[in-house]
């Protein structure tokens, strides 16, 4: 049985004109009908975009709403931005500038948290998990679409842990910040340590797993993976921004 994707990152290789949508949609169209409800174009390689290219974002983002999903462009040049800027697009879809993403601060450490739950994961029950994180993110004063990106990222989280994690299971703490939200999800394995500026390895196309590093770094404003400072495994540490 084919997994079903929840998120997708899905590179647009070429200006996005009359002559490449029919490719891109058939793509996208894919990963709706697979279920998928997360989408991240990545624009690095598209300078130009006309009316088809325009019309075909508009199209895929109704479809992806519908379904209770979201759809989002990164690495968006200058120029494709004033376009979608005139088309008000940028006012109904996170759209990211090529170098946006801004450095957070670390946080002060005589800042305490306004309020901090810890709870241990079951790792053949992260859907019980999942449900628990939900809870706590209820009252955060998230945008929707912000809300449905940490919650997306915590979930790559968690199942990255559940791969790695020993009998001693998976232990996640969720703190609230005046300007942000924290996610720490440790496991009790071998550990494994990345580098702010460093990139993850290579996966191959049809892998079924090995983007959640770059899927979590996509949906959130910091991610910190680290070897534990205590016993064995990782801690993966999700920052999102709470924005006024």
């Amino acid at each position: 049985m084919r997994t079903k994707p929840n998120i997708a990152l899905l590179s647009v290789n070429s200006d996005l004109d009359v002559t490449a949508v029919p490719a891109v949609r058939r793509e996208v169209e894919e990963l709706l009908n697979q279920g998928c409800q997360r989408i991240v174009l990545n624009m690095a390689d598209v300078s130009y975009i006309d009316s088809a290219g325009m019309s075909f974002i508009m199209c895929a983002l109704r479809r992806v709403r519908s379904t209770g999903g979201l759809m989002s462009l990164t690495n968006v040049s200058q120029p494709v931005f004033r376009c979608l800027s005139r088309m008000r697009l940028v006012d109904f879809m996170p759209v990211t500038r090529v170098g946006a993403h801004a450095h957070v601060a670390p946080l002060d450490p005589r800042v305490r948290p306004l309020w901090q739950t810890t709870f241990r994961v079951d790792p053949s029950a992260l859907y019980a998990a999942r449900a628990r994180v939900d809870e706590l993110l209820a009252s955060v004063p998230f945008s929707s679409d912000a809300m449905f990106d940490l919650k997306l990222a915590v979930g790559e989280a968690l199942g990255n842990a559940a791969d790695h994690t020993c009998e001693g299971g998976i232990l996640t703490t969720v703190a609230m910040y005046p300007d942000r939200v924290t996610v720490d999800v440790a496991d009790c394995g071998r550990g494994y340590a990345l580098a702010d500026d460093e990139e993850p390895p290579d996966v191959d196309c049809c892998a079924e797993r090995g983007r959640g590093i770059k899927l979590m770094r996509l949906l959130t404003d910091a991610v910190s993976i680290s070897v534990k400072p205590s016993g064995k495994g990782t801690v993966v540490h999700l920052v999102k921004l709470v924005r006024s």
